[in-house]
Order: C-alpha cells, then structure tokens, then sequence
C-alpha cells in the first residue's frame, strides 16, 4: 500500500493514505481500529477506485486528542480529507461506528455521496440493546482497551478463526493495548448513544448494508431494519460470521462492495 500523509484540521491532524485509482472511495473504521482494518479490502478494489483511509481522531497515528467527542467531530474531519483529495463527490464504506458516521455524513451531506456501503453498523437499537451497549461504555471506563479487547474477542470473530489464525489474533491484541483509554473511551460513547434509526428514510443515494449472520451488536434485525428504512437499499446477511467481517472475510466484503458499486444507480434489494 502506499505510504502515509498527514492533513491538520483545527486541532487534529489525521493520518491518511490515498491508494489505487479510478472512482473515489472513502473508508471509514470503527471504534479502537486503525487504516489498517481496510487492507485486506484495499488490495482488492485498488485496481478500479482511488480509496482515502484514515484513522480516527483519537485512533492509530492520528492526533490523540482528549475530551468530548461527538459523531460531527468525526464527519467534518472526513469531509475535510475528502477536499484534500480532491474527492468532490465519493463512494462512502463504514464499517461499525465508522457506519454511524457514514449514516450522518449521508444525511447531513447527501449531495456529495454517489453509494453508501454500511457494514456491520448499527441502528434502531431496542432498549435491551441500548442497555447492553451502555453496560460495555461502563466497564469500559471502569477498565483498559486490553480489558474491553479480552471481553469482546468472541463477540467480533468466531472461535475457528481465531484458532487458525493466532497470529492475527495477537496482532489485534498488540494494536489494541496501543490505543489511549481515554480516546478509546470517547469513540466508544459516540458509537453506544447514537442512534438514527428515526432519520433513515432521508438517505436518498444507492445504499448497501451488510452484517454477520451472528453478529450480537450490529445484529441482522439491526441490519433489515435499515434495509427496511433506505429506499431502494440492499440488504445481505453473510452467514457464519460476526462483527469483524473487514479482519475474518475482506474478500466477501470486497466482492459485494465491488459488486454493489459497479451498479451505479441500480440497486436491487
């Protein structure tokens, strides 16, 4: 992949990298992630879009900022590196909290999105599910990065993947343990209180939403709700799998987005 570059709003700078060419792609990742959970997808699409990834405020090599962070914060820092690109209008890809940023870009700034890819993202959270999601925002800030990672393992891969691949297992472990707490902390509560399941029917672009079959967060009711909601929207449930679809199955993930992006304005769903 290519190298790095750095671009400073206000009192952030975002680390970012600008790979493959053709149609403008924008990659969002979710919360204690990095650039880096794009990859596997990356090599595949490069040949047909040039794709920015970054990471987060708060994420990977990009400023550590402290305090408060709300899902706009997030949204204009993405809109600013699409100007610094040069992306006018862009295909969007969220994956998690990075689809809750995807859902508010595509509400706030539909005019310059061409197709809106949502992975394993949330929506419509019933109150057993919010409470849930706010039971892990308080052991979170009771414990570490580390401590939420040991807890979460099984819910985002399934246990034969983890067997076969020790490796990337400790690899995420070893990114893990490097995030700050406290930022870790702040992402975690814009992806556990927000919530625009009430504002779905205002996305008006070709949209694609994908879960796991078994995802416990970002679960397939979640899913078919959005589906339910997004006009013209597509829908697929990929069996067998959990919330990290981007580190377990990038190749199915790359197909249906490259299938899904090829159409143009069809979308079936």
């Amino acid at each position: 992949m290519a190298g790095t570059q750095r671009h400073t709003i206000g009192e952030v700078t975002l680390n970012y990298r600008i790979d493959g060419e053709g149609e403008p792609l924008i990659c969002i990742h979710g919360v204690g992630s990095y650039l880096e959970a794009w990859s596997g997808v990356v090599e595949r699409l490069k040949d047909r879009f040039t794709i920015l990834t970054f990471d987060l405020r708060g994420h990977g090599q990009s400023s550590r900022v402290k305090g408060r962070y709300e899902i706009d914060d997030f949204v204009n820092e993405t809109l600013a590196l699409a100007d610094q690109a040069g992306f006018s209008t862009f295909n969007l890809a969220g994956f998690s909290l990075g689809g809750l940023i995807a859902q508010r870009l595509a509400l706030t700034h539909l005019g310059r999105l061409r197709r809106l890819t949502l992975l394993s993202t949330v929506a419509g959270r019933t109150s057993a599910e919010r409470e849930r999601v706010l039971e892990r925002l308080a052991a979170l800030r009771a414990g570490t990065p580390a401590d939420h990672h040991n807890a979460s393992l099984s819910r985002w891969l399934t246990e034969d993947f983890q067997e076969r691949n020790p490796e990337i297992i400790a690899r995420l472990r070893s990114r893990d343990a490097e995030n700050d707490p406290d930022c870790y902390v702040a992402a975690y509560r814009v992806l556990a209180e927000t919530d625009f399941g009430g504002f779905l029917d205002q996305i008006r672009c070709p949209t694609l939403i994908a879960t796991g079959e078994d995802d416990a967060g970002s679960n397939p009711r979640m899913a078919r709700y959005m589906h339910e909601r997004i006009p013209g929207s597509a829908l697929r449930i990929l069996p067998g799998l959990r919330h990290s679809i981007l580190v377990e199955a990038p190749e199915l993930v790359a197909t249906l987005m490259a299938d899904f992006l090829r159409q143009g304005d069809k979308v079936d769903g």
